[in-house]
């Protein structure tokens, strides 16, 4: 789990992001394109066009991190706005890193035999 500190707020970026964007390209969107600081402690969470990629994007107070997930089966599930950032909980985000439905917490793709 992402270690977040206990008053950092968690963003989703709605819509899709390119990503092949590093570190500074997605401060800079987060600056540019949403107008808030990456710097400040918050998380921003951006998704990719197919649904199966995500990236978690946070300062820690020492230093810029990016935290990178790719699912093997199913999509994240993202809200349909188009532009502009969701505020989540630490729980939700911790639904969203799972897979799981985080507006109605189930799983979204379960295993049905190992072989």
């Amino acid at each position: 789990m992402i270690p977040i500190a206990a008053g950092a707020r968690i963003w989703i970026a709605t819509g899709h992001t390119d990503m092949r964007k590093g570190m500074q390209g997605l401060a800079l969107l987060v600056q540019e394109g949403f107008g808030r600081d990456p710097f400040a402690g918050d998380v921003f969470v951006f998704r990719g066009r197919a649904g199966t990629l995500i990236k978690a994007l946070w300062h820690d107070g020492i230093g810029l991190s990016l935290y990178t997930k790719r699912l093997d089966r199913g999509r994240f599930i993202w809200p349909s706005a188009v532009d502009g950032v969701v505020a989540l909980t630490a729980a939700q985000l911790g639904y969203l890193l799972e897979a799981i439905d985080w507006r109605n917490p189930q799983h979204s793709w379960r295993p049905q035999s190992a072989g």
